[in-house]
């Protein structure tokens, strides 16, 4: 995500964080009351990753307070579904609960979409343009999920560029880990998108 989404900062405060490790690296994600607020893939390392998670949340207390706060069972079984799914296990994770409170609905609309799509299958940007009713809405789908602070439980890596091209991802090693982690997923075998 370059730059951060003004809407962000009309997300929920977060009750809690905390940052736990996968097959691709250090992950994090903050939680409420109502479910998962935000999670970040990982950065070159924790503290970066946690940085970023964090980046245009609302804050009432200091990070270090913020992270000692213990998981409630709902998030332990949110991280477990996400180590599970970077392992390579076709886990949907639909079961999650999503605090979606400040997200805008058109990206609501697109996040359901993207969720819908089972791990080890991609989707092309046209194609969830096509499905909310307009095709020419290709490029806000690709803001919406460029803007995603929910991945990998809406799945943005799974959605790709015409021509089946890997086209961009906002995370830490852009297209490279998009790859990376549609391989896993058995959607590329070997990485072998073309990447633009």
């Amino acid at each position: 995500m370059s730059g951060t989404p003004a809407w962000r900062n009309h997300r929920p405060v977060p009750l809690g964080a905390c940052h736990f490790a996968t097959e691709i690296g250090d992950c994090a994600l903050a939680w409420s009351d109502a479910g998962i607020v935000a999670v970040q893939l990982p950065e070159p390392d924790v503290a970066r990753t946690l940085e970023r998670l964090l980046l245009g949340l609302p804050m009432n207390q200091p990070v270090g307070e913020l992270l000692s706060i213990p998981a409630p069972q709902v998030v332990v079984d949110a991280i477990h579904g996400v180590q599970a799914l970077l392992r390579g296990e076709a886990l949907g994770l639909l079961e999650i609960d999503l605090d979606m409170r400040g997200v805008p609905e058109f990206a609501c609309k697109v996040y359901a979409l993207a969720r819908a799509i089972a791990p080890g299958n991609t989707r092309t940007y046209g194609e969830l343009a096509r499905d909310l009713g307009d095709v020419n809405l290709s490029r806000a789908v690709g803001q919406a999920l460029g803007a995603n602070p929910f991945a990998p439980i809406v799945p943005c890596h799974r959605i790709l560029a015409a021509g089946d091209r890997s086209g961009g991802f906002s995370a830490h090693g852009g297209a490279e880990q998009k790859l990376r982690m549609l391989a896993i997923e058995g959607a590329c075998p070997g990485g072998t998108l073309p990447l633009f």
